[in-house]
């Protein structure tokens, strides 16, 4: 369950009364400032005297929570996991896209990245539901890959599914790619994450 609290907000220069709710991924004010806010993008979260504040896109916020229920609020948000963007690395950087990107979250985490661009990649991200699909991947890619561009392959968990993770690893570790990372999508989607060491070429 969430949190709530009744208190004094300052934003703006203004000081108006609103109902808080810190769920497990907003921030939400009621009141006459109506906000929504991902925790991920509340920044400089800090507890001042007896407030939390933090900074917005929009400017500074100040709520007057108390003392202790300021400090619970602001160890919470500070505990956050890291984004999905931030755990495939993607944030800020140059991404190539492979395959049908079509879920929420990827799209989202997607939106961090400097460039969507085929042309001199960071990393490449690519989505592969069957064994046919990964060796398209594999071709497609080819050429960056022979220079140790990363690659994230996203495909659906659990059994009873065309493709798992032992099928891509063994197929990948045959093209002389090492897996070294792993990131959770979505309830229902993965990632594992290859890089080609140095001195070695992709197989055909």
């Amino acid at each position: 369950m969430g949190r709530e609290a009744i208190c004094d907000c300052t934003f703006d220069g203004t000081v108006t009364k609103v109902k808080a709710l810190l769920e497990s991924d907003e921030l939400i004010l009621r009141g006459d400032i109506h906000l929504r806010a991902p925790l991920h993008a509340l920044h400089h979260v800090r507890v001042e005297s007896e407030s939390l504040c933090f900074n917005l896109d929009t400017g500074p916020i100040r709520l007057d929570l108390g003392a202790a229920a300021a400090k619970s609020w602001a160890k919470k948000i500070k505990s956050l996991p890291p984004s999905l963007a931030v755990k495939l690395g993607i944030t800020g950087k140059t991404v190539r896209t492979i395959g049908p990107i079509s879920n929420p979250a990827l799209d989202s985490a997607l939106s961090s990245a400097a460039l969507i661009s085929g042309r001199n990649p960071d990393i490449i991200l690519a989505y592969i539901d069957t064994p046919e699909s990964l060796a398209a991947v594999l071709g497609e890619a080819k050429a960056q890959l022979a220079r140790s561009i990363p690659i994230w392959l996203v495909y659906r968990k659990g059994p009873g599914h065309p493709l798992n993770e032992t099928a891509i690893r063994t197929r990948l570790r045959a093209n002389g790619l090492i897996d070294t990372k792993v990131a959770s999508v979505s309830p229902e989607l993965t990632a594992l994450r290859f890089n080609l060491p140095k001195q070695t070429t992709v197989k055909p």
